[in-house]
């Protein structure tokens, strides 16, 4: 699914009590199940590769759970905040009440933009440098060539072609 989403919907997420991954999970599924019609349900969009995994990680301290939910989506700009504003009516994970935020939502296109922008200067700037040669230098190149191929040993020393032979 991350080679084919558009954007990438990450949300932070806080209860007031320890809670697992799966206990997340299941919120997410189970709070915004019905609640955007059939269009929009979370289970279908999924099974119809619209919408990634939804990745979870999430640590615990002092007795609460705090980590991030990122979901990759390939819905259009508009769905996208939609189903990002429904992860935000999740008001209980597991038996604990709980807090989503969305924090961003990603173009990921314009990232992978970004990155083939910035490759494509480096290339400019170091693979181009060997193969500009201007007609002058073309010019010279096989010259040299020419008078170097000419070149002969006549009595141990190098001399043009002519010298060679002998004269009548």
């Amino acid at each position: 699914m991350n080679d084919t989403a558009k954007y990438l919907i990450r949300a932070t997420i806080a209860t007031d009590g320890v809670v697992e991954r799966s206990d997340v999970v299941g919120a997410v599924f189970g709070q915004t199940e019905g609640l955007l019609g059939d269009e929009l349900d979370l289970r279908d969009l999924q099974e119809s590769s619209k919408v990634g995994r939804i990745d979870v990680s999430i640590r615990s301290e002092n007795g609460q759970s705090f980590g991030e939910v990122t979901v990759a989506s390939s819905l259009d700009k508009v769905e996208t905040a939609i189903l990002a504003a429904s992860l935000e009516t999740i008001d209980r994970i597991g038996p604990c009440g709980a807090a989503v935020e969305v924090t961003s939502i990603e173009d990921v296109r314009a990232a992978k933009r970004r990155e083939v922008v910035e490759r494509a200067k480096e290339l400019v700037a170091s693979g181009f440098d060997e193969t500009t040669l201007g007609s002058d230098d073309v010019l010279e190149e096989v010259r040299d060539a020419a008078r170097v191929e000419g070149i002969v040993d006549y009595e141990g020393l190098p001399a043009g072609p002519a010298s060679a032979t002998p004269t009548p």
